[in-house]
């Protein structure tokens, strides 16, 4: 939910302004680029320095900046548009006070009134300045300004005393945040296994079997995923690629053994499981423990045997998941495609055709036809990996949730 956001981080002046330390490490951990807006007084219980070089960004604190001898403006508007989540963490009563009646004396209340985006606060203050009707007032009304309140905690105080009015712990705001982030997304609370990529089958150390399977479609499909709110569990086979998304849980396999038991492990617990990896069919039946040397000018034979069939033992034993099964062919395509839907006990297939200029292995884009398990057939033009990936999903969501 965070990973790619623009986070504005706003901090004012209360004690718990040390935790935005470790806020500030979660908030990019989760994939999030973050700048801040201090006002002076924070920075008496935070160092702007640490703050910079943990979000690796200058701490901004007032609208004007000098620096050896030349004056320059910070642009309160220009940080508002940029935002697409501002936080304010710890929000003091002062601060809330102002933010509810739009006095706009600091740089940060000036960045608050121009922000486009959603605002969150975190209020922290001691347990009386909690209670006082005044600061209760100001939650009110910035809840009408659709301004979203994460709440205090209880426990022990600066004060001494014992209650409600503690900063969130910087691990809860974060958590706050992607789930209100989440939530009215179309795979909001849905749990996703999607396998991309080859499988390796070894002949000796040194030699295998393989396809030229990339994994860009599988990798493609679980951003997106993670884009519309689900968990996503990602098993590929060898590949290059890298997830952008860091909040996808990947797996590394190599052999399609590997892969079966991956998802098996797995299985039970998803909702939607995309079947995207170009698994092995065949394996060699017995692997050399050594690299295998060239005889003469003779031949080498290798025996195969049949690999499990992991989307075949997924449709066997599937309850509600919805399973979709991806189908690469280069002769009668379409019923090809159909008999494997059915022969496997899928929901849907995902037809790529080798006679289909721009689609295949290796390619940055795809053409797709997508086959529903009443056999109806949704065709789609040439488009970029990632825009198949978008059809692909609103085809999955439409069905799934019919």
């Amino acid at each position: 939910m965070l990973s790619g956001k623009n986070i504005l981080l706003g901090i004012t002046g209360g004690i718990a302004a040390y935790k935005t330390t470790f806020l500030v490490r979660l908030l990019i951990k989760a994939g999030a680029e973050v700048k801040i807006v201090m006002t002076q007084s924070a920075s008496s219980f935070v160092s702007p320095l640490t703050l910079a070089t943990l979000s690796k960004n200058p701490v901004l604190m007032d609208f004007i900046n000098k620096d050896d001898g030349s004056l320059s403006w910070n642009n309160h508007v220009e940080l508002g548009l940029w935002a697409d989540v501002m936080l304010i963490a710890p929000a003091t009563a002062n601060s809330l006070s102002k933010m509810a009646n739009g006095i706009c004396d600091n740089l940060l209340m000036a960045t608050y009134l121009s922000a486009k985006c959603s605002v969150y606060f975190a209020p922290a203050m001691d347990l009386d300045m909690y209670r006082h009707p005044s600061t209760k007032a100001s939650f009110e009304k910035l809840k009408t300004f659709k301004n979203i309140m994460i709440p205090a905690e209880s426990g022990e105080l600066a004060s001494g005393l014992e209650g409600e009015g503690r900063m969130a712990e910087p691990e809860n705001i974060v958590s706050f945040l992607k789930n209100h982030l989440a939530t009215g997304l179309p795979l909001s609370k849905k749990k996703v296994l999607i396998t991309a990529g080859p499988t390796h089958e070894a002949i000796d150390p040194v030699r295998f079997l393989g396809n030229r399977a990339t994994g860009s479609m599988g990798f493609e499909l679980a951003e997106r995923a993670a884009d519309l709110g689900a968990e996503v569990i990602l098993i590929t086979g060898p590949t290059t690629l890298e997830l952008a998304n860091k909040t996808i849980a990947l797996i590394r396999v190599t052999s399609a053994e590997e892969m079966y038991l991956a998802v098996h492990t797995h299985f039970e617990k998803m909702h939607v499981v995309i079947s995207a990896a170009a698994v092995a069919d065949y394996r060699p039946k017995t692997v050399a423990e050594q690299k295998i040397k060239k005889k003469g000018d003779g031949d080498l034979n290798l025996e195969l045997e049949r690999t499990k069939d992991i989307l075949k033992s997924m449709g066997e034993i599937k309850t509600n998941q919805f399973l979709v099964g991806f189908a690469l062919e280069t002769e009668n395509e379409l019923d090809n495609a159909k008999n494997k839907l059915q022969k496997k006990n899928l929901d849907a297939i995902v037809l790529n055709s080798l006679q289909d200029k721009g689609a295949g292995f290796g390619q940055g884009t795809n053409k797709v036809t997508f086959i529903d398990k009443n056999l109806n057939v949704n065709a789609f033009d040439l488009k970029t990996k990632s825009e198949v990936a978008i059809d692909i999903w609103q085809e999955i969501i439409s069905l799934s949730n019919a």
